[in-house]
Order: C-alpha cells, then structure tokens, then sequence
C-alpha cells in the first residue's frame, strides 16, 4: 500500500494521518482552529508541514463533509471534482471552505494524487422515509446525514466486538463539536438525526440542531442572509445556550456557573430524546455506541444521557464508564460501547481502493 496523508478537517479541529508503506502511522491534531491556537486552516497545514519533517506522501485522502448527490464514498480530485465540490459549499458553509482550501495548499506543495471522502456516502442506504423532507418535492431538497466516515468505521468494528448483535438495532451517537446520531441495521444507516445541511439534528457546540421554522422566519426579518448564516452556524447551540460561555463542553463540564450547567442538561436531554425516537422507530435498540470528542471523553456526558434509559435495557458500569473502557454497560445489560472514532483508518483504505491512474496536475 503507497504511503497516505489523510486530513480531517472538522468544525473545530484539524486531524492528520501518515500512514507508512511499511505499516506504520503517525497522527497529528490541529485544535482549535480559529480560536487562539492555530488561527486559520493555512496556519494550521503550516504547522502540519513542520511537523511532517520531510516526509511526502503518495497520495492524500480529504475527509469531505458533503458529498452532494453522489453515492460514491470517495473520488478523485481532478479539475472536474473539484467544480462540482465548489458548486455545493453552501450545503455546508462550516466545513467546505476548509476542506477545500486543504486541497489547494496540498496541490502547492505536493505532486499526488488526491483523493475526497464523502461523510455522507455511509446514508445513501437510507429508506424514503428517512430521506424525504415534508416540503414540496420539487424544491429537490432532501435529508443527506453526515458523520458517515465515522460511522462506516464503526460499522467496521461492530460485528468483531458485538457478534450477531451488530447486524440488529444498533444507534449510534457521534458527539463532538458537531453531534448527530445515526440508527443502523445490518450495519448500515436506516436513519439520522442530521438533514440536508449539518446544522440539523441534536444541539452542537455552536450549532442550534432542528428548531421551529418559525423561528427562522423570525430571525430572517431582523438579519440579512450572511448574518443570519453567522448565527445559524457559530452563535448557536451550547454557546448561545452558556449565555456565551463556551461551545466547547470541556469547558462548560469544569464550570460552575448555572448557565453552563443548564447547556449541559440541555444537551443530554436532547440526546436522550433522540435515542428514544430511534428506539421507537426501530421497535427497539440491541446496542448503544458512544463516539466523537464528546462521546469518548465525557464519561459524565455518558452517564447523564443513559441515566434514564434503564427501561430499553441501558444501563452503564459506573466503574468502566468512569475509566472509559470500551464496554461501559452493566452486566445483564444490553450493550453500551464506547470506540474511538477514526475516520482517517477509513479514509487510508478508501484512497487505496480508488483508481488514480488519470491523475493530473492540470
């Protein structure tokens, strides 16, 4: 396998991969991005090149947060791509500047291959019903999902860790500066909390999650439309719920103030609800999968959204839970997981699996 460059670039943070031709790898995290660390994207590849001491790539995966209408996981970059990439950056206005810049600070100073990896390829499985939204149908918009690079590697891990179990009701929750959960069977996705955009769904750090209509009418007769995008998309969510604490929970978990107490509860309460409404959809859940920043780290977070999930046979280990292990049920429980996400083991192995032989640097 050639040696591979991966680059996650999230909402809030920059992740980095090489993987070696001889089996080896070396990871990278850039965060946060825009808030005193690392200023911007470009500051943030200059970091990585440093950090990279010399060592080139083969080729290079971007992890693409939309992938528009293709169903395809992953495509090569040639001029072509990169048009119809450009074309679909409002459905995504926090994440596609980034992931497209990334490209073209690649291209100036390697002559690879590049590879897109699309975060929604993984729900091109869901059913009419999860995919329509209740508007005309001729407006052509639909609910897309996202997190799916993530998602395809839990579905990766699942049958190894669950048995026959991870071919039933699986949900999944993917918490981190962006959240959204995801209910699989027979490991692939049947529905998701987030739409046609990644602003929908659970709240996030910055981020609002599925709100009345209404008020969005509301809002657009007091801003213009880049303001009320800047509102929608970096002044919502757990920020707006602190009083202007903080976005991140870390943050909000150290605090003591009643304000970043109450966006914690907040959000729990949101993730809750979504794991019941998965559950009712599905008739039920066989597993619970934590992942993300938050999902990985938080056992405090874990222990707040299951707490009351009891009556569909979820119920945590304090002790494993507290220690982050990756089972954190109880015993005679149903299984409660908790796996590191890695998008970029998912983005090597799709690089791999696409055809460069028309590269081109023109």
């Amino acid at each position: 396998m050639p040696a591979v460059l991966t680059l996650n670039s999230g909402s809030s943070s920059l992740k980095a991969s090489l993987f070696r031709a001889d089996g080896t790898r070396r990871d990278w995290c850039y965060r946060p991005i825009g808030h005193g660390f690392v200023h911007d994207h470009a500051a943030a590849f200059d970091a990585l090149l440093k950090d990279l001491d010399g060592e080139v790539p083969q080729a290079i995966g971007h992890r693409f947060v939309h992938g528009g209408e293709v169903t395809d996981a992953a495509r090569l970059l040639d001029a072509a791509e990169l048009e119809r990439l450009h074309s679909i950056t409002p459905l995504a206005p926090l994440h596609m500047p980034g992931n497209l810049l990334g490209v073209e600070l690649c291209r100036a100073r390697f002559d690879v291959p590049q590879v897109a990896c699309f975060d929604t390829a993984f729900h091109h499985t869901l059913p009419e019903l999860a995919r329509r939204l209740p508007i005309p149908h001729e407006l052509g918009m639909r609910r897309y999902g996202f997190h799916g690079l993530n998602y395809a590697y839990i579905a990766s891990r699942l049958p190894s860790l669950l048995g026959d179990v991870a071919h039933g009701r699986v949900i999944v929750a993917h918490l981190g500066a962006g959240a959204s959960l995801c209910l699989m069977e027979g490991l692939k996705s049947v529905d998701t909390t987030m739409g046609y955009t990644p602003a929908g769904g659970i709240p996030m750090g910055t981020r609002s999650g599925d709100m009345d209509p209404g008020v969005m009418l509301e809002l657009a007769k007091h801003y213009d439309s880049q303001a009320l995008s800047d509102l929608v998309y970096h002044r919502m969510g757990l920020l707006a719920l602190s009083a202007g604490e903080s976005s991140e929970m870390h943050h909000l978990l150290e605090s003591h103030s009643p304000t970043a107490g109450f966006a914690v509860d907040y959000f729990c309460r949101q993730v809750r609800a979504a794991i019941g409404a998965f559950a009712a959809k599905a008739g039920g859940v066989d597993a619970l999968v934590f992942s993300g920043g938050i999902g990985e780290h938080a056992p405090q977070i874990r222990e707040r959204i299951c707490q009351s999930l009891g009556f569909l046979g979820l119920t945590l280990d304090a002790e494993a839970n507290q220690a982050n292990r990756p089972w954190i049920s109880a015993t005679g429980f149903k299984p409660v997981l908790r796996i590191a996400a890695d998008e970029e083991a998912v983005i090597r192995d799709l690089v791999a699996d696409t055809d460069v032989r028309s590269y081109s640097t023109k």
